[in-house]
C-alpha cells in the first residue's frame, strides 16, 4: 500500500526558510516521478515542483523558481523541498505526490499524479 508522509511545515516570517520532507513507502521509489503541489484556502491545487526518477532534472513553477529547490534521495525513499525567501503568498498546504511507474517526466497537473500525502501546512507571516 502506498503511503506518502510529509513533514517540516510550520509558521515562518517572510524572508525565512523551511524544508519539507516526504517519505514514501510501497513500491520502488526510484520508479516514480515525484512532485510537490500546494493549495491555499479558496484556491485550486497548484503545481510547485517536480523531479525525475534519477533526480537529474527538475522543474519549477515560475512563482517559486530561484527560491525553492526540490531534491530526492532514492536510497532513503525521500523527496524534499527547500524553500527560501518565503513570501506570504506561499502560505498553503503543501502536498507530496508521485506518478504511476509509467508517469511522464513532464507531469505538472494534479491529474498526472496517482498518490498523495496528507499535506503539511506552511504559513508565512508578513
Amino acid at each position: 500500500q502506498v503511503q506518502l508522509l510529509e513533514s517540516g511545515g510550520g509558521l515562518v516570517q517572510a524572508g525565512g526558510s523551511l524544508r519539507l520532507s516526504c517519505v514514501a513507502s510501497g513500491g520502488s521509489f526510484r520508479n516514480y516521478v515525484m512532485g510537490w503541489f500546494r493549495q491555499a484556502p479558496g484556491k485550486e491545487r497548484e503545481f510547485v515542483a517536480r523531479i525525475t526518477r534519477n533526480g537529474i532534472t527538475t522543474y519549477y513553477a515560475d512563482s517559486v523558481k530561484g527560491r525553492f529547490t526540490i531534491s530526492r534521495d532514492n536510497a532513503k525513499n525521500t523527496v524534499s523541498l527547500q524553500m527560501n525567501n518565503l513570501r506570504p503568498e506561499d502560505t498553503a498546504i503543501y502536498y507530496c505526490a508521485r506518478t504511476t511507474p509509467w508517469g511522464s517526466d513532464a507531469a505538472s497537473r494534479p491529474a498526472d499524479y496517482a498518490s498523495w500525502g496528507q499535506g503539511t501546512q506552511v504559513t508565512v507571516s508578513s
